[in-house]
């Protein structure tokens, strides 16, 4: 398989496992991230976590607190900076619940992954606002 068509793969098992977290199964996406010191999250709602522990409470606390999700990617670019490095751009677009209110999603994403062991993982996810993209 060639290096983009297995980046490809590594984001199509992220937003998978996303849409399964924002239904409240965060096990998913503990699979799909790498569980280094060295990872990183910056989510829409502001703040960043550092490190394993950090990222992890952040998708369970996500996965607690929202539900009817759903969420893909368009426009997605991938950029390979190595055999083991990778990043993607793109535009989340989907929707969820939190609480009563259903809210829209539609935020840039930058995902960056790192081959360990043989499998993509995640190493950083930020997203925000799509303001006029």
């Amino acid at each position: 398989m060639a290096l983009e068509d297995e980046i490809r793969q590594a984001s199509e098992q992220f937003y998978a496992a996303l849409t399964r977290a924002i239904n409240g199964d965060p096990g998913p996406i503990m699979e799909v991230w790498s569980h280094g010191s060295d990872v990183t999250a910056m989510h829409p709602p502001g703040g960043r976590e550092t490190g394993w522990e950090e990222v992890r409470a952040s998708w369970e606390v996500a996965a607690q607190g929202m539900a009817d999700g759903q969420v893909h990617l368009d426009d997605l670019v991938v950029v390979p900076l190595s055999d083991d490095v990778a990043y993607t751009l793109g535009t989340e677009h989907g929707q969820l619940k939190v609480g009563d209110e259903t809210l829209g999603i539609d935020q840039r994403v930058t995902n960056i992954y790192r081959r360990e062991e043989g499998e993509w993982k995640l190493v950083h996810h930020h997203t925000d606002q799509a303001l006029g993209s």
